[in-house]
């Protein structure tokens, strides 16, 4: 059984782990410092390049063979 894994994969699990992170980010940083700017800040200058190495670092990823099984289907060759 082939196995593909479309760019477009890459991308939604990018962007649907940064908004996670984002909130994350938000939440820690305005406990730390009770300013909604700051806090803001840091979240919007945080997540544009770890967005970009987080993507990259799937991209890389999809390339490495390792940790990947191939299945083959149980086929039932059986005259019933």
């Amino acid at each position: 059984m082939a196995q593909s894994i479309l760019l477009r994969r890459s991308l939604v699990k990018t962007f649907t782990y940064r908004i996670l992170i984002m909130c994350l980010d938000f939440t820690t940083i305005y406990i730390l410092t009770g300013t909604t700017k700051v806090a803001i800040g840091f979240m919007i200058v945080s997540n544009i390049y770890t967005t970009i190495a987080y993507f990259l670092d799937e991209l890389f990823w999809v390339k490495i063979k390792w940790g990947i099984e191939r299945k083959i289907p149980n086929i039932n060759l059986k005259n019933e």
